[in-house]
């Protein structure tokens, strides 16, 4: 799971509040941690490795929307192997992690370890939020007709320029002068907290208003594609909408548990005594919470490929060919590519422009269907639609 407390752990003078969490049961929270992500990583990469029966159309240049849901899921991957390494070597070695707790000991490399691993597993979570935050930029901006490939190097700089930068910065102010003397107080803290929830918090809020606004563009996209706004038009509009409330329902799911969990622990951290009576519920709920953190937050990788593309299914298709993989555009832009038919006439002047008014009718209808085929990447359903509504499919 990815919490800030794993860095504060790191440090031998540690906070009340984090040490009754880490050392809750912490053989039973690693093994649940180590199953949750063995499972959410084994079903991810089942999810994301080509299948049987799917389209054998060569494979086309991927989407900024594409390569952004890939970036998701390669962080979220990257992020489980740090769970179970971590949580592995928890249990495995608990001499080896009795050493963290040594006040000015002599063996750096447990500490290293700790450092390591929780700067590894806050960094591709934090990246995954930002990358989750640039898809509903893009998902505004292509409806907007400004966004494209180029706009992926931009993407790349603020996702990971960011979350380096906030996570050294936190780790830079929590560890303030070393980790064997790491300084006392929630002030020392605080900072570290706020790199750390800022990306998931800025999620939650901006991305519900940038998809509602994706939704209504889509809407007006529709309407002005052919004219008429049609049964199809109305459950193409209602798939991308739900596609958008999946996304969010799966992030509110996977990461409530967190900001739930930090609100006790904080509470209990400007209690004078925190194994005090009173505060008994307060600690109960604040553990349950914890161990819901191990279960939910490896799993969001694998409940994140069944929003972005439904379940794919279990035969896998491992034979050496180019196929169209499930992070491929489903856009149906290549047919744009062969030559249109042409018609015979006696004039000349006639043809040419009845050929160049409909060459330009397929360019707007063209950059209209790549629009909200970039929308609903993964839905064959809705990349169908979108291909028998086209006017190149009408025949054109």
């Amino acid at each position: 799971m990815a919490s800030p407390r794993l860095e504060t752990y790191c440090c031998p003078n540690r906070d009340a509040a984090t040490q009754l969490v880490l050392t809750f049961q912490p053989e039973v929270f690693c093994g649940v941690c180590i199953g949750s992500a063995s499972i959410s990583l084994l079903l991810s990469i089942l999810q994301l490795l080509p299948k049987q029966g799917q389209s054998s159309r060569k494979m086309q240049k991927a989407s900024s929307s594409t390569t952004i849901l890939l970036f998701i899921s390669v962080c979220d991957l990257l992020g489980d192997l740090g769970i179970i390494f971590r949580s592995a070597v928890w249990i495995g070695f608990p001499d080896f992690i009795a050493n963290i707790s040594v006040v000015n000991g002599t063996d750096v490399l447990p500490s290293a370890f700790c450092v390591g691993s929780a700067m590894w597993i806050q960094l591709l979570y934090s990246a995954g939020f930002w990358w989750l935050f640039c898809y509903a930029v893009d998902s505004y901006l292509v409806v907007r007709r400004s966004a494209g490939l180029s706009t992926i190097v931009l993407y790349h700089m603020m996702t990971w320029g960011l979350a380096i930068l906030l996570c050294v910065e936190g780790i830079a102010m929590l560890y303030y002068p070393s980790v064997a003397s790491c300084e006392n107080g929630l002030q020392h803290a605080i900072p570290h907290y706020i790199t750390t929830y800022a990306p998931l918090l800025l999620v939650l809020v901006a991305n519900p208003i940038l998809f509602r606004r994706t939704v209504t563009g889509v809407a007006s996209l529709l309407k002005g594609r052919q004219g008429i706004y049609t049964e199809n038009e109305r459950r193409l509009g209602t798939e991308i909408q739900i596609r958008f409330f999946k996304i969010m329902l799966v992030f509110i799911i996977c990461w409530s548990s967190n900001i739930i969990n930090e609100s006790l622990l904080f509470y209990l951290e400007m209690q004078p005594d925190i194994n005090g009576n009173p505060l008994k519920n307060v600690r109960n709920a604040a553990l349950i919470t914890w161990i819901i953190m191990g279960v939910l937050n490896p799993m969001q990788g694998f409940l994140f490929t069944l929003a972005f593309y439904g379940w794919t299914g279990w035969k896998l298709n491992l034979k050496w060919q180019k196929r169209e993989i499930p992070w491929e555009s489903m856009s149906t832009s290549a047919v744009a590519d062969n030559g249109y038919p042409s018609a015979v006439g006696s004039s000349v002047n006639y043809q040419s422009n009845i050929h160049n008014s409909k060459k330009t009718t397929i360019a707007s209808s063209q950059q209209t269907d790549e629009a909200l085929s970039m929308l609903s990447e993964g839905n064959t359903i809705s990349d169908d639609r979108l291909s028998r509504n086209s006017p190149i499919y009408q025949g054109w």
